[in-house]
């Protein structure tokens, strides 16, 4: 597809320096950034530094091809993960990660039907605290996979007596079917030493190593426990096999 037009030399030199190329067997992860992000945390101002992925078939070295290519494609139809750094990332010795699924519901209009929107900041207060740490926003992660309509379809399901798994299967879905291969070649692109991960997922911990990742430690993140979502927790441990220890979820009953 031929360049459909020609950019400003200025513009293309300041965008070129913020794009790194990573190969993947389907074609290329194109990884803009560091963007300075000042964020609010809890009342305070954190400076973030922000990257954005795209995943693309096509692989090129002439930068402007894929920048003229951008505004024929719509991309607002489609979601782009992201990742929220903080601290000397690269070079620290220790970092924190979280790898965060996106929670339209829980995220953005604060639902109380699970706690991700609480994860989600927390891990950006354990981060910020910790000096040096990246939190991955994964965009085609939405309920555990299925997508936001369908979520909205489970939600329906589960209001009805279905818990989260089954309510995933009987729309024909599997429960879980994340992937966390991208999200894995942007991490190794960013840094080599090891990391710990903020979670209460085995899955993630195993994805993390059977790539070849040191991970030396996890951190759990259980809280805002309410009548609104024990049974969606409950859940999350007995059937979905989160790790659940010391002073972790629902530990009282």
């Amino acid at each position: 597809m031929p360049v459909a037009q020609h950019f400003d030399s200025q513009v293309l030199s300041l965008l070129q320096g913020k794009v790194k190329l990573i190969h993947t067997d389907k074609g290329a992860i194109y990884l803009v950034g560091p963007i300075k992000l000042p964020v609010n945390l809890f009342g305070e101002t954190v400076e973030f530094k922000w990257y954005c992925w795209l995943n693309c078939e096509e692989v090129a070295d002439d930068f402007e091809r894929i920048i003229a290519k951008l505004s024929s494609v719509n991309l607002a139809e489609m979601q782009q993960s992201s990742v929220l750094v903080h601290g000397d990332f690269e070079n620290a010795e220790h970092a924190l990660i979280r790898f965060h699924s996106i929670c339209h519901t829980g995220d953005i209009f604060g639902s109380k039907r699970c706690d991700c929107g609480y994860q989600l900041k927390q891990s950006m207060k354990h981060v910020a605290e910790h000096g040096s740490g990246a939190i991955f926003y994964l965009a085609n992660h939405e309920g555990r996979g299925i997508g936001l309509f369908s979520k909205a379809l489970a939600y329906i399901l589960q209001e009805n007596g279905y818990d989260t798994v089954d309510a995933n299967l009987q729309l024909g879905f599997v429960d879980d079917s994340r992937d966390y291969g991208d999200a894995i070649k942007v991490l190794k692109a960013l840094r080599a030493k090891p990391v710990t991960l903020i979670t209460n997922n085995p899955k993630k911990l195993e994805a993390l190593r059977q790539a070849g990742l040191d991970v030396e430690d996890r951190v759990q993140l259980w809280g805002d426990v309410s009548e609104y979502n024990e049974k969606y927790l409950k859940t999350k441990i007995e059937r979905a096999g989160h790790l659940n220890e010391g002073e972790g979820c629902c530990n009282n009953d």
